[in-house]
């Protein structure tokens, strides 16, 4: 069988709490314009549209039905399923959803979070092409980012063997490292960030599924059947759904699975997964400044200052993260905005 039409899979359900305040469960930062006009899930959507692209298949909390659809709507894309997850399962269970409402059984799913930066699509694309040789026959190919950074706050991905012009098997996961490991890995070569993002069949993934985690496939296929549907929007059966266990996809398929390769890029890719990853992939000013909003930045240098609401105003300051939006603000130094969990956990309390 060979594949001809990719459908985008866009998992919508991260909380995003990294970015707070900006970035709340109640619109979390896929829903923001926070590196062009447009927001996350505007720009994922628009990099995987065109001819050889279906119409997206999204998953998202059920909360934000209607703000997916409305963003969407906004740059003429309409969904051809929306399902509405009633609990976070992490991603495998995502995409299982997904894999299990495709209209073809057979279609090739490119799976992409919904808040992630790829600045270089065309070579985004090209990795697509490089792959789907492999999809065609069965693999399950994830995509590894060049790395430029002994980074300690994404999984790894060792490079096995060729097996196709561009096309590695996978020779191991590595979990989360520590810097000494990260700066050994980096040094060495042959190694690659895990960005989260997937192709393959949806009867492959189901399959690999059935073989390593069936009470998953079990529990979300229950969920399925015993859920309806209105229009585009697919409402799983929230007790089915809650039986299965929560899991990556890389733990429970990819890391298990016997055919898995990875295409290794350069492709201009974030996850802005805090304030000092979005200063380091925004265009600054000439005194090192990110900002948005109402700012004034007087002797100021090196920081990112945003507002949606209120006017910030900094004279003499450097090196600081500033964020205001509603009635709360966040000041921190840059470096630091991975903490920015911790003040989460301490307003909980």
């Amino acid at each position: 069988m060979r594949v001809n039409t990719i459908v985008p899979v866009i998992l919508s359900g991260g909380s995003g709490t990294r970015l707070w305040p900006m970035s709340r469960p109640e619109r979390p930062k896929q829903f923001l314009p926070l590196t062009a006009d447009e927001t996350m899930l505007q720009l994922t959507a628009r990099r995987a549209a065109g001819e050889r692209f279906a119409a997206p298949i999204v998953v998202a909390n059920a909360a934000h039905a209607g703000e997916v659809e409305e963003q969407l709507g906004g740059i003429g894309v309409t969904a051809q399923a929306l399902v509405l997850e009633p609990a976070g399962r992490n991603t495998a269970p995502a995409i299982a959803l997904a894999a299990l409402v495709a209209e073809d059984p057979e279609a090739a799913l490119l799976v992409m979070p919904s808040d992630h930066v790829i600045a270089d699509v065309d070579a985004f694309h090209a990795a697509i092409g490089r792959a789907l040789p492999l999809v065609n026959d069965g693999w399950l190919v994830t995509f590894g980012i060049e790395p430029d950074a002994p980074e300690t706050g994404y999984g790894w991905i060792q490079t096995g063997e060729e097996i196709a012009p561009g096309v590695h098997r996978v020779a191991r996961f590595v979990e989360k490292p520590k810097l000494d490991r990260a700066q050994a890995m980096l040094a060495q070569g042959g190694h690659a960030w895990n960005g989260g993002i997937f192709l393959f069949r949806a009867d492959m993934y189901l399959g690999a599924l059935a073989a390593h985690a069936p009470e998953m496939l079990t529990a979300v296929r229950t969920s399925i059947e015993q859920g309806r549907r209105d229009g585009a929007r697919i409402h799983p059966d929230a007790a089915a759904f809650a039986t299965s266990p929560s899991d990556s996809i890389d733990y429970a398929v990819m890391e298990k699975a016997d055919r898995v390769a990875v295409v290794p890029v350069a492709m201009g890719w974030s996850d802005v997964g805090s304030w000092d990853a979005l200063h380091a992939i925004s265009q600054t000013d000439p005194h090192g400044n990110v900002h948005g909003g109402e700012v004034i930045a007087v002797d100021t240098q090196n920081c990112l200052v945003r507002s949606d609401g209120v006017r910030i105003a900094m004279v003499g300051v450097s090196d600081l993260v500033v964020v205001a939006s509603g009635n709360d603000i966040l000041v921190l130094p840059r470096g630091r905005s991975q903490e920015v969990r911790k003040l989460i956990d301490a307003m909980k309390k």
